[in-house]
């Protein structure tokens, strides 16, 4: 089947994608904005409402790898549509929920849901083209789109508090459900049997990497609930390492692994790996340390911090226009390292020099989404061109992994530092100055040593790209000239 020439010619299959990219960036964001009004009205507690999110996060972080398996067995375009049915259902379902424990289960489902189409969606956007330019400007698009759902969910969703109840704002995952759908199916193909492969499922495989990951994300949130003096967070961190040891120790040895060892550790592969995860943990560590700065340190109010990030919110949304001259300068690979950089670059001046103002913080948040705004395309386009065409939808899967677990280890490690060098309750208010100094103290340590793991991550994600490559993709093909 003659791929596409331009993104015209595609555009049904692109807005259909592009729905399913706009309902992982909108649910968590306007979900948010409702915590308040659901602790309310179901009596939840505080750490119950922090599973109402949670749950959703870990089952989608915990589920990709083994969904990317199934669906390049099996067909992506087919997983892609049953998960699309089951988050309409799913979101249909919040419409009858009268406990908090119902709200966690829906969310659990909503993230196998999204385990089974955010990787899918990906994978579908770098398959219909074959020219990487259009590669590249096609998840731009796709991933804009999702942005733009992220910027404007809290203000959309507080809009909605002050005239509907809160299930309306999960209810309006249906209709985006319902659009995908139509636009996956018209506009793309079922795939070929080539571009498919009939290796047996792991299930071994899949169980460690699910329950390794799902450790590893449920960690972060045992260090901020219980704290670094309880022995649960410490057992989860410990069990997520022999999980991982196990995992690796199995695809090592089986003879139809879930994951082959030896395509993560291309070049391409394992350098956009890298920077992923470099970004995530910058990324999730700025997030953390500049919500609590403004809204604890400097005492802001939530509506003031909101609009404290926006900068970070406009270059994220308007950096798309960007992305493809620059990447069209830069060629994919120089892109990818200089992105990444950038992203550092940014956590390392909140880190130094956060604490004198906030022209330094909104300097920090321009940098990071800058750079941001880059190295989540180019990146994933890189992971994807380093593996063979029927291993597309677990290498998308491994991406979205490796951004999901550095997150929340980069949230554990800010979590544990501000718990070791801050004394006393950091939500209270009226801190003393010893506080303050403390605080600022630890944003700063938290800073710096968040921007040196993930220098060295991109540093060696670098150093893979100038080796050479064996077993290396088709030649890269960025024709300015395609529209």
């Amino acid at each position: 089947m003659k791929k596409p020439s331009s993104l015209r010619e595609a555009w049904v299959a692109l807005a259909g994608l592009a729905a399913v990219f706009l309902f992982e960036m909108l649910d968590n964001s306007i979900l948010n904005v409702a915590l308040p009004t659901i602790g309310r009205e179901l009596h939840a507690s505080t750490v119950t409402l922090q599973w109402a999110t949670g749950a959703y996060a870990v089952v989608f972080g915990g589920l990709m790898l083994g969904f990317g398996a199934i669906a390049d067995r099996f067909g992506r375009r087919r997983i892609m549509l049953v998960g699309l049915v089951l988050l309409g259902v799913a979101s249909l379902a919040t419409a009858f929920v009268t406990t908090a424990e119902q709200l966690i289960a829906v969310r659990a489902v909503m993230g196998v849901a999204a385990a089974m189409t955010t990787p899918g969606s990906v994978a579908l956007a770098f398959r219909l083209f074959e020219d990487d330019a259009l590669r590249v400007r096609a998840m731009t698009l796709i991933s804009t789109v999702g942005l733009i759902g992220l910027a404007i969910g809290p203000t959309a969703g507080g809009f909605v508090l002050a005239v509907a109840p809160w299930q309306v704002l999960l209810l309006v995952n249906v209709p985006i459900a319902v659009f995908a759908i139509i636009g996956v199916r018209t506009g793309i193909a079922d795939d070929e049997a080539a571009d498919l492969h009939r290796d047996p499922v792991d299930v071994l495989g899949a169980v460690l990497g699910t329950a390794t990951i799902v450790l590893a994300l449920v960690a972060p949130t045992l260090f901020v609930n219980e704290g670094t003096g309880s022995w649960a967070p410490w057992a989860a961190t410990a069990a997520a390492v022999a999980g991982a040891v196990l995992f690796v120790a199995r695809e090592r040895s089986a003879r139809y692994p879930l994951l082959d060892l030896t395509l993560v550790a291309r070049p391409l592969v394992s350098a956009g790996l890298a920077y992923k995860a470099a970004a995530g943990l910058a990324t999730a560590g700025l997030g953390y340390l500049v919500t609590l700065q403004l809204q604890l340190d400097w005492g802001w109010s939530p509506a003031l911090a909101a609009i404290g990030t926006l900068p970070q919110v406009i270059v994220l949304v308007a950096g798309g226009a960007f992305v493809d001259p620059f990447v069209r300068w830069a060629g994919l690979d120089r892109a990818a390292w200089l992105s990444a950089t950038a992203v550092v670059a940014g956590l390392a001046v909140y880190g130094l020099l956060g604490s004198f103002g906030y022209g330094w913080v909104a300097l920090a948040l321009v940098i990071e989404a800058a750079g941001m705004r880059v190295v989540g395309v180019v990146a994933a386009v890189n992971v994807l061109r380093g593996l063979p065409k029927n291993r597309t939808t677990i290498g998308a899967a491994l991406t979205d992994t490796a951004t999901e677990v550095a997150s929340g280890i980069g949230l554990a490690v800010t979590g544990t530092i501000l718990a070791a060098m801050f004394t006393g309750t950091i939500a209270t208010s009226n801190w003393t100055i010893q506080q303050t100094a403390q605080f600022e103290d630890a944003i700063r340590v938290s800073g710096l040593v968040l921007t040196a793991v993930a220098a060295a991550l991109v540093g060696w994600a670098t150093l893979r790209t100038r080796q050479p490559v064996i077993d290396s993709p088709a030649p890269l093909t960025y024709d300015a000239g395609h529209r």
